[in-house]
Order: structure tokens, then sequence, then C-alpha cells
């Protein structure tokens, strides 16, 4: 597989319910302000702030709307040692509105390299890099809309924050529009489906805006509707190429091995349509379907949401 690709992010318009960061770039023990936006007549106000195991908020917070400095609501931002993504929730009169806020750690826990057999791929520690502060942006879903219909997908910036982040900044900065799938593999030789592989803006399978960037240990499970992003051989050629899984079992050997990001939420019938288009050479469809453009849209409330869609001839593995 193979892959390139960036992009500045660039803060959504506001949503009518809203947690908005003053700035994306957040250093360790500064200020991290947002302005709070409330559905109208809402009589209390929180933030509940989360990690990602979703199991219960860490810590909530009255607030008023306007301007608020999270360090102040939520201290331990500050005095604990992050262990990944934390998310601030808005609740307007006990209830969750509209997407929550993403704080990614500015760090570099691991790094990858390529072991001694020049194949696999390792990961080890980057001990020059400490926690710095946070990225703050709000949570997104990625569409895309095809030749073939629209696809739905939940980001998982718990799961691969860099990579998601990086491909956030392809979206808004419209590297995927007009482009198509190049590649389509229904299935292994051992009669496992594969992928569907597209994002390219050469629409080669070899193009790229030149640079790329190191490969994400993701802990998230190559499932049917999977989204991920290509790279060649050695693990720092990620880039802007993505393919969505077309089955578990035709995929999981790509586990650590490729940065998964996202996972289906609508739309299985274009992937599966996709999927099933007649390929010449090389698995090159013989009509590339073709993506129209790709865009984010809100998130679910913490926690809700639709859940990720099976193949429906395939049992759900346990990592979903």
């Amino acid at each position: 597989m193979r892959a390139l690709c960036l992009s500045f992010l660039l803060l959504p318009v506001l949503s009518p319910a809203d947690v908005i960061p003053s700035q994306l770039y957040n250093g360790i023990n500064r200020p991290l302000k947002v302005q709070v936006r409330p559905p109208l007549q809402a009589e209390s106000i929180e933030l509940q702030l989360w990690d990602a195991t979703g199991t219960k908020p860490i810590a909530t917070k009255s607030v008023r709307p306007g301007s608020n400095d999270l360090t102040k609501l939520f201290p331990e931002l500050w005095t604990s040692k992050p262990n990944g993504i934390k998310y601030v929730q808005l609740v307007a009169d006990g209830k969750p509105t509209d997407a929550p806020l993403v704080l990614q750690p500015m760090t570099s826990p691991q790094i990858s390299r390529l072991a001694a057999d020049g194949k696999t791929v390792e990961f080890v520690p980057d001990e020059d890099q400490e926690f710095a502060g946070y990225r703050a942006y709000p949570d997104r879903n990625l569409v895309i809309e095809t030749s073939m219909g629209k696809m739905e997908f939940r980001l998982r910036p718990d799961a691969a924050p860099n990579t998601t982040f990086n491909v956030r900044g392809f979206v808004e900065g419209g590297l995927y529009n007009d482009t198509i799938f190049h590649r389509v593999v229904a299935k292994r030789a051992d009669g496992t489906p594969f992928v569907i592989q597209g994002g390219d803006p050469a629409g080669t399978g070899s193009g790229g805006p030149g640079w790329a960037y190191p490969l994400e240990n993701s802990t998230l499970p190559h499932d049917f509707g999977v989204i991920s992003i290509a790279r060649s051989t050695d693990p720092n050629t990620n880039g802007c190429q993505i393919f969505v899984c077309l089955s578990r079992a035709g995929t999981k050997h790509l586990d650590s091995r490729y940065a998964a990001f996202g996972q289906l939420i609508k739309g299985a019938e274009v992937v599966l349509k996709i999927g099933a288009v007649p390929v010449g050479k090389a698995d090159r469809p013989n009509d590339p379907p073709k993506i129209h453009r790709m865009k984010l849209v809100p998130a679910s409330p913490f926690g809700m949401g639709p859940k990720p869609l099976a193949r429906p001839d395939e049992p759900v593995s346990p990592g979903k």
C-alpha cells in the first residue's frame, strides 16, 4: 500500500450549541480558554471532563455562557500526567448537547521504525519529547460523498490522534475533492474481502502533496468499515491515501501495521457497492468510483450516536 499528505486544521462554523477553543494550540501551565455556547433558555450549564474509556466523567463543573478557562475548571489537566485524549462535553439541563471538545496532548509517546529484518514495524519510546500542552478542537465525523452514495465515519482521535488530526486537515483543505477510488481488492487470494482504496490527488496510487508522517500504533482493529491510512514499506510514509476495510477476516493482519482512525456508522451498502466494481490490471477499477468531496460534520455528544456497522455476513469482532 502507498500514500502521502496533510494540511492545516481550520476551526469549524459554530453550531447552535458548542464549546469552542480560543486557539488550537495551548501550551502547558497556561490558560486554556473556551467559549461556551449553550442552547437558548438552558437553566443549568455544566462541562464534563472525560477520558476515552467513557466509564464516568473525571470531573463535572458548573459554568456560565461565554468565556471559561478549562485549566481553572479542571486543574488536573496540568497537574496529572496525560494518558491520552480527553473530551470536554457540554451538558445543558442534565442532557449532553452537541459535539464534545477534543483535547489532544502535545506529546509523542512512541515512534515507529522498521526492525532489523527490514519488514516488521516496531514502536519505541520517544525519549526526547515531554508533555507540552494540548491541541483543542471540536469532535467531528467524516462524510465521504461518492458517485455511488454517501458514507459517514466516526473519527477516533483516541485511537490514532495524529493521524486523525492530519486527515481532518486534508479534508478541510479540500485535498480529497474530485479524487477516485483507484484500487479495489474485492478478495484476497484466500477468498477473504480486502479493501477499497482512494484519496490520491494524482489518482495513480503513487501521488501525494510531497511530505509524509510517521505511523501511529493505532488501538483500533481493522474491522469491516474501518478507515485507515495507506503507506509504502517504510512506516514513516503515511500520508493522505485512505482505505476502507471490507472484512475483519481479510484485514486483521493490518493491525499495528497501518493506522486505523475511524469507523463506519452510515453507508455499509456504499462500501460493499464500491467493493464489487469490475477491476482490471493492478486492481484498478475499469470505471473508478469518484469521491466528489469529503467534509467534516459535528459528532454526537460523547458516548452517544450510532454504533459502528458490521458487515452483514460477518460476525462482529470483540474489538467493536
